[in-house]
């Protein structure tokens, strides 16, 4: 079964049990993964968001059980290389988005997201791949 990288706001929606039936058709098939960016920024929004202790553990019993991409030697050349070609290009892109692109690219994954905008920059300069719904 193929991999697909899950963006953060998608990992969120799986996670709070709310996935639109249009994304769930969409991943049929595919095999999840997430980012360290996407881990870390779950982890975050818990704190910042006050979740209850049985919204957290159901969180740590998802983050368990998924492969997740790390900011390893490779992925950061990569991320080096997309960050220098967007300020190049007068695009500068946010940071997270960076990483994860670059995670995606990386391992020649597509990326589950509903903010197919902010990766737009990506799928056009160098061809990021993007399940949407």
């Amino acid at each position: 079964m193929p991999a697909v990288v899950l963006d953060s706001d998608v990992s969120s929606l799986i996670v709070k049990g709310k996935l639109p039936p249009p994304m769930a058709a969409r991943l049929v098939g595919w095999e999840p993964c997430i980012t360290f960016v996407t881990y870390g920024e779950l982890t975050q929004w818990v704190r910042l968001r006050l979740w209850g202790t049985r919204r957290q553990a159901t969180l740590a019993a998802w983050l368990s059980a998924q492969p997740v991409i790390n900011g390893d030697a490779d992925v950061a050349t990569v991320w080096g290389q997309l960050s220098a070609r967007a300020v190049q290009d007068g695009r500068p892109r946010p940071t997270n988005d960076s990483w994860i692109a670059a995670c995606c690219l990386t391992y020649g994954l597509p990326l589950a997201t509903f903010n197919v905008k902010d990766f737009a920059y990506y799928v056009d300069h160098h061809g990021l791949r993007v399940l949407s719904a």
